[in-house]
């Protein structure tokens, strides 16, 4: 695909706290499914929820992954804060979606979505490949364009 959109704002954030938060929701998912714990889940549920569609700074999630970037000493890099938003707001969807099927009894069900949520996170993590830019361009602004 040769033009990937992005939602856009003039509010910016550095790069690397969303980079480290999804490393953390890839390390709470995984947990929440060793344990077996609704509490996480909903941990997770609540940080996308404040993340998505609050105006708070930082959800927990976030303040920790601010607080490792400064220790690490990582490399600030602005960027715009829309995309990240609309990927929390996915992220919330894909967490109370897995969260449902997990305590309806539908482990696998479950398993995938919360996979496909781990695979998303990892490739913010990893590469810093936005899935949800993606996911916007071909599914979102479609429906948006005059």
């Amino acid at each position: 695909m040769k033009n990937i959109f992005c939602p856009i704002s003039s509010d910016r954030i550095n790069e690397q706290v969303p980079r480290v938060t999804s490393l953390l929701v890839i390390v709470l998912v995984i947990t929440g499914f060793s344990l077996q714990s609704v509490l996480v889940f909903t941990f997770l549920l609540a940080d996308f929820a404040i993340r998505a569609f609050t105006t708070l700074k930082f959800s927990a999630l976030s303040c920790v992954a601010y607080w490792i970037t400064m220790v690490l000493k990582l490399p600030e890099k602005k960027i715009d804060k829309a995309p990240k938003i609309f990927a929390a707001r996915m992220g919330f969807m894909m967490v109370l979606i897995f969260t449902t099927l997990f305590v309806s009894d539908y482990q696998l069900a479950a398993k995938i979505v919360a996979g496909i949520l781990v695979v998303f996170a990892g490739l913010e993590f990893a590469i810093a490949f936005c899935a949800g830019c993606t996911i916007y361009t071909v599914f979102v602004l479609p429906f948006f364009r005059n």
